[in-house]
């Protein structure tokens, strides 16, 4: 929690997007602000992620019908070719 509300105080236009478990990894909660920079961690359930969201005061969204933001896709290419 700490870090989700230290990444939301420091950003502009955060949002936050519910992922559904896979095999691997459980369900994670994406946030993603306004300049397409994100972060995620991982959280016990989907329900949990939505609880989260509600409780850190940001838009929030199931990434199952929405997809990702076009920021955020945006935002890691231009990362891609930084390096």
């Amino acid at each position: 929690m700490a870090h989700l509300g230290e990444f939301i105080s420091t950003r502009v236009g955060v949002e936050a997007y519910v992922e559904p478990p896979t095999t691997d990894i459980p369900s994670t909660v994406l946030l993603v602000a306004s300049t397409g920079e994100w972060t995620r961690r991982r959280v016990p359930d989907e329900r949990t992620a939505f609880d989260i969201a509600n409780q850190l005061g940001v838009p929030v969204y199931n990434v199952r019908f929405t997809g990702y933001p076009q920021r955020m896709r945006d935002w890691n290419s231009a990362q891609r070719r930084a390096k």
